[in-house]
């Protein structure tokens, strides 16, 4: 869940990069994840295998659709990988007190942004394996 078109594109090629086949969902708000997560709630949709979620999102914070996966019985135990532009430690901690599998501060270089890739391709097999 991204609001930034450009990462949107840096997280497809990292996946890509690592081989990862996958259906890319984007959401660009956090009142569309917040609806999405209503409608796998609802048995209309399955929740993702793999969720990367910014902080930042417009409408509903990340924050609040962390909270709100980790209350529903069929998205509780999805990965959650937040990628965002804040390294504050207050977020970090918000963030892994809701439950965030992962925090990893969006990189500025090119090259850390698709080292992501084998980090989403890790917990992705951790999770099969679970």
């Amino acid at each position: 869940m991204e609001d930034n078109r450009a990462d949107v594109i840096l997280v497809r090629e990292a996946l890509e990069e690592h081989g990862i086949q996958c259906d890319l969902m984007v959401l660009s708000d956090g009142e569309q994840a917040l609806k999405f997560v209503a409608k796998v709630e609802g048995g209309e949709v399955r929740c993702a295998e793999l969720v990367v979620l910014d902080l930042n999102l417009p409408k509903a914070s990340g924050l609040r659709v962390l909270e709100r996966m980790r209350a529903s019985p069929k998205c509780a135990s999805v990965p959650v990988v937040i990628l965002s532009s804040s390294d504050a430690p207050k977020d970090i901690s918000e963030a892994k007190k809701l439950g965030a599998t992962r925090y990893i501060k969006k990189p500025s270089h090119l090259e850390d942004f698709m080292n992501i890739g084998a980090i989403f391709k890790d917990i992705l097999a951790d999770s099969a394996t679970s």
